[in-house]
């Protein structure tokens, strides 16, 4: 490559005090807290969540598959670069990665949570933290906040406080409190995101449909498989919606949901709105489906050789490379290893906008 690596979906490990100390005093009694079990090792207990969230999976990172294991862990053998960026960044350059797009691990599991105003004040903690976290080098931590959505208006304010903090964007719940996204009462909020330069993302198991072992069918791992399904609802409502119509200016980032699947998603969204618009009500649209969805959606994966082997299929210009440390679905540390053998049929324009361009200019990164 010409240019550095940047991750564009990287997580952070919430530690024991991320939502205890920088939370609302008001629900401080009832925050997200780390607990030492006998038989779990440590977990996160969530008021309104019955089940512990397990840390060891959101930092194996690096381990074999025989080692994965959901349960068993305790914080201070996990990677200290989760919590403390000074290690941070010697982990970014044992990966060969320059900078990294930070989203959260805990506050995954906080998007499907209940109680809307829980879950506001959680997500203000975590966007004082982790604007903390990336402010020890803003130019290689590039931390998103978290909205909960109550409202269009302090969805709006949310925007202008994550930007005061120095946060690059924002992650929102797969489902807002009042309506859905393709509501046309949203567009002011998606004009407001274009204004301040604050892409909206998505990510994975964000939303009520895509949680791992929600519903499974079948074995367990094939919960695993629908684990994207609802990043997929997301762009189809964006896009049969009319959002993007009404919202020219408007990207979105697909997070973590991979991209070799889209070119045949396109042509599915294409035969279903020629054939079956009428019947099935679609709104008319000005493009095709499969246009606003080149443009407008961008797309984050880790080993997904089949995106880079359909790169022509897809719009390699809205394809973002990542390394997903320190989850257990990491390339790291082996990321270069594995990019030299994905990327070995790309342009060396491909090459550079997929590893480095697009995700630089989507976040005005300078490295």
């Amino acid at each position: 490559m010409s240019k550095p690596c940047i991750s564009a979906d990287s997580h952070i490990t919430e530690p024991p005090n991320c939502y205890i100390d920088y939370i609302d005093p008001k629900f401080r009694h009832i925050a997200p807290k780390m607990v030492r079990d006998e038989t779990k090792g440590d977990v996160f207990v969530i008021e309104g969540i019955k089940k512990p969230l397990g840390i060891a999976l959101a930092a194996a990172a690096g381990r074999t598959p025989e080692d994965l294991r959901a349960w068993g862990a305790t914080f201070d053998s996990l990677h200290r670069g989760g919590w403390d960026p000074k290690y941070r960044i010697a982990d970014q350059d044992r990966d060969g990665v320059a900078a990294e797009v930070i989203y959260p691990t805990v506050g995954m599991l906080l998007c499907n949570h209940s109680d809307f105003d829980y879950k506001k004040a959680c997500f203000d903690a975590y966007n004082r933290w982790i604007a903390e976290y990336c402010s020890y080098n803003p130019t290689r931590l590039l931390g998103l906040g978290q909205s909960t959505m109550r409202s269009v208006e302090e969805g709006i304010k949310e925007l202008e406080e994550m930007k005061a903090l120095g946060l690059r964007g924002v992650m929102l719940t797969g489902n807002p409190m009042v309506s859905d996204y393709d509501d046309p009462m949203y567009d002011p909020y998606w004009q407001a995101a274009v204004d301040l330069e604050m892409p909206i993302s998505f990510h994975i198991l964000t939303s009520k449909s895509d949680q791992v072992g929600a519903r499974p069918r079948g074995p367990l791992i094939n919960s695993f498989m629908s684990i994207i399904r609802g990043n997929q609802d997301i762009i189809g409502t964006f896009i049969f919606g009319g959002v993007f119509q009404r919202n020219p200016k408007l990207k979105i980032v697909c997070v973590e949901a991979d991209a070799g699947w889209v070119p045949h998603f396109m042509y599915r969204m294409d035969h279903a709105y020629k054939r079956h618009r009428t019947w099935m009500k679609a709104q008319p649209l000005e493009r095709m489906p499969s246009e606003y969805f080149r443009d407008h959606v961008y797309l984050t994966f880790q080993d997904d050789w089949v995106a880079f082997a359909e790169k022509d299929l897809l719009n390699y210009k809205r394809m973002m490379w990542a390394n997903d440390f320190p989850h257990s679905d990491s390339t790291w540390p082996w990321s270069q290893e594995i990019l030299a053998q994905h990327t070995k049929n790309l342009t060396p324009v491909e090459k550079d906008a997929i590893l480095h361009d697009n995700v630089a200019e989507l976040y005005h990164i300078a490295v």
